[in-house]
């Protein structure tokens, strides 16, 4: 027979309300956050108790929200974005998870993010970079930089979504939650076609050990339970290893992880001799500048890129006149 002190000790542990932590993560997942937002939300909090001697943030308010961003700032010497990710994981803890309406939330002034031009590559050096790689880190590259696509867009890329002959892809909750639709090289059908083929023997080899099902977006996996498992809901670029999910404990075939792809255009990029600072998202600048050198109409590269705002691609605009803004400097007049 259980001893009575056990069952009561099992009581008051299922009575105990959840851990401030685990409540940061319960929310994030009941507003559909991804799994990404949630951890740093979560080792924000973390950070912000841990600063202020595990105080908990009931006992805390704009004061202390206020010192924990201007250490980062000064101390840490954090970029602007940096902390500003830092104020918002603290403004959902509040308002979101403890559900305090205070008026001091508003108050909390937002690091002014500096404006900075975008590293682009030349044609030459595109071209050289892509000749450094190869394989599949060499197609997702090439994709980066023929589709403008962000780097977590590619790789979450599904076999459903790729129309070999509109010769389109379809980039599915984009930034912003948005959907959009982006060219697809005639050069990469082939590549893309036989990459596909990989991933459908892998998916294939799944079934057979009795998984091959893969994660869904919101409630899709309750709505169509079979379309987990389901060849057009593969990843194009599945992992080439399994792993357990942190969220549900099964067993998948993950996408790529996005480290891999940045070490290898980083050490492509040293092999090229390229000295500027380069990774995967300077590919997706680098596409929006030559569309606009050739002469494409910025709403179109917009449309692309998935620009809510056309300011926001205007930015790509630096390079398209001749040295400094078009200005032919006096040196050259000697």
């Amino acid at each position: 027979m259980e001893p009575l002190t056990d069952t009561v000790s099992a009581v008051a542990r299922e009575s105990r309300p959840p851990r401030l932590l685990d409540q940061i993560r319960h929310r994030a997942r009941l507003l559909h956050y991804s799994l990404r937002t949630e951890d740093t939300y979560v080792d924000w909090v973390r950070r912000f108790i841990l600063f202020h001697g595990k105080r908990h943030p009931r006992e805390m308010g704009a004061a202390e929200v206020a010192a924990f961003l201007t250490h980062l700032a000064v101390d840490r010497q954090v970029a602007a974005s940096t902390q500003n990710q830092a104020k918002a994981a603290l403004l959902f803890l509040y308002g979101q998870v403890l559900g305090l309406d205070l008026p001091w939330l508003a108050d909390v002034v937002a690091a002014k993010v500096p404006r900075r031009l975008p590293v682009v590559l030349t044609q030459r050096e595109a071209r050289d970079l892509l000749l450094q790689m190869n394989g599949t880190m060499w197609l997702a590259a090439a994709l980066l930089y023929g589709t403008g696509m962000r780097l977590l867009e590619c790789l979450r890329l599904r076999v459903k979504d790729v129309e070999f002959e509109r010769r389109e892809l379809i980039v599915r909750q984009g930034k912003g939650n948005k959907d959009r639709v982006t060219v697809l090289p005639e050069n990469l059908l082939l590549p893309l076609q036989q990459q596909v083929d990989q991933a459908q023997a892998w998916h294939r080899k799944d079934l057979d050990a009795g998984l091959g099902e893969v994660h869904l977006p919101d409630a899709l996996a309750v709505k169509y339970r079979s379309a987990g498992r389901s060849w057009g809901w593969q990843y194009v670029f599945p992992s080439p290893v399994r792993s357990v999910d942190p969220r549900t404990g099964k067993e998948r075939r993950h996408h790529l992880h996005e480290h891999s792809v940045q070490r290898a255009v980083a050490a492509a990029a040293r092999r090229a001799g390229i000295v500027k600072p380069c990774s995967p998202h300077v590919l997706r600048h680098s596409f929006a500048t030559h569309l606009l050198q050739a002469g494409y109409d910025i709403r179109t590269v917009q449309e692309l890129l998935g620009h809510a705002d056309v300011a926001t691609t205007m930015i790509y605009t630096h390079v398209l006149n001749k040295g400094g803004r078009g200005v032919r400097s006096p040196l050259d007049a000697l």
